[in-house]
């Protein structure tokens, strides 16, 4: 499985719908999913992928970790995977 397919599987759980409702055009409020939920999807990303995201629960928009689509989230995960490398 690849890093796009783990994190739009992760973004679907935690929306509480089928995988093939997420797109990487896809934001995290049209899927439903509030603060609570991104904070959930965040641990669940790191765990996925043993990273650290850079992430301000309290600032989720101001931080250096662009949550503003699925794309951007991935494209973000696959930076950190790469650094730690």
């Amino acid at each position: 499985m690849s890093i796009r397919e783990k994190v739009i599987a992760i973004v679907a759980e935690q929306a509480v719908l089928e995988v093939g409702d997420v797109s990487e055009s896809s934001t995290l409020e049209s899927l439903g999913i509030d603060s609570l939920g991104l904070v959930e999807s965040i641990f669940a990303i790191e765990e996925e992928f043993d990273i650290t995201i850079p992430f301000n629960a309290n600032d989720p928009m101001g931080g250096e970790f662009d949550i503003s689509s699925v794309a951007a989230i991935i494209k973000g995960i696959e930076s950190l995977i790469a650094d730690k490398a």
